[in-house]
């Protein structure tokens, strides 16, 4: 086992869990500040990355398609938000898991009517499609290397809204007493629908991101949503910190397995045993990963005790 692939496969969990806090961070925003469950939170991934691609295609630019995916998935976040979400906060979670499945299925089937069946495809762009020399020898696509260093620049910016803005303490303060918020005179709807087109945009850029690696088709979020809820629940639901310690955490423990523990057991079993033993154990290591994180620390890693 070289020192070059142990590398590679790092950088290549670091590349997807990065992508999976884009998705992460808005739906665990969402649920810490509103307490909505929101299942429709892939259909704006696969959103971002249709809008993406059709921008791309019509302009030949992939920073255009890139704006596009912020736009299309923050405007239809926002439709969601004022037509939907809105008449859900005060139900129970069965209520708002109900409605926003009946959301996935009719996003998946309005994007089907609008785009075809058929999977679109986001070219990288020029300048990144080529490899990058790493030291020890290493070449490693610029463009997985580039979506790590966006995720990073979105992981800070997101930080220091939370952090270091009149907006952002509003969302903490509303994580911990939205009544009292509301009270002070803070407008509880508008400081919601802005948390929610947040949430969308930051999924939007995510399939957009993502799509140019993989197919943009009907139906992309619904994997990608099972793996952010994994995320928030290890990292602790509110927790815009824990989102991101527990994406990279996901990317990794998800990426290393599928790599390597076929290789482990093919030391002593079959080739063909090993890769399917191996590839079913790794399917589960991430399920594996939350289970012993929950034992640990029932809140998550940065969740708030009760």
């Amino acid at each position: 086992m070289s020192t070059i692939l142990i590398i590679e496969q790092l950088l290549n969990g670091l590349q997807f869990g990065v992508m999976l806090f884009l998705m992460a961070a808005g739906l665990t925003l969402i649920f810490g500040v509103m307490g909505l469950i929101n299942l429709a939170h892939g259909s704006l991934y696969m959103i971002g990355a249709f809008c993406a691609a059709a921008a791309a295609g019509l302009t030949g630019s992939f920073a255009l398609g890139l704006v596009a995916a912020l736009a299309g998935a923050a405007i239809a976040g926002v439709l969601v938000e004022l037509i939907v979400i809105r008449r859900l906060y005060d139900k129970d979670h069965l209520d708002q898991v109900l409605a926003t499945f009946a959301l996935i299925l009719i996003f998946s089937e309005g994007t089907r009517w609008i785009f075809g069946s058929f999977p679109l495809f986001l070219d990288i762009p020029a300048a990144l499609s080529g490899p990058v020399a790493l030291p020890g020898g290493i070449q490693y696509p610029a463009y997985r290397l580039a979506l790590i260093v966006a995720g990073l620049i979105v992981a800070a910016g997101l930080f220091l809204l939370i952090s270091k803005t009149r907006i952002g303490i509003q969302i903490r303060a509303g994580e911990n007493d939205r009544e009292m918020i509301a009270a002070l005179g803070v407008d509880i709807d508008r400081l919601y629908t802005f948390v929610f087109a947040l949430g969308a945009a930051l999924a939007g850029l995510a399939g957009a991101l993502v799509g140019a690696i993989q197919s943009v088709q009907v139906g992309m979020g619904e994997p990608v949503l099972i793996l952010a809820f994994v995320v928030i629940v290890i990292g602790g639901i509110g927790s815009v910190k824990g989102a991101l310690i527990g994406a990279v955490l996901v990317g990794l423990t998800d990426t290393l397995g599928k790599i390597f523990l076929p290789q482990l057991f093919a030391l002593f079993m079959d080739p063909a045993a090993a890769n399917q033993t191996g590839a079913s154990l790794a399917s589960m290591s991430i399920y594996v990963l939350m289970a012993l994180v929950l034992i640990w620390r029932p809140t998550g890693l940065f969740g708030a005790r009760a």
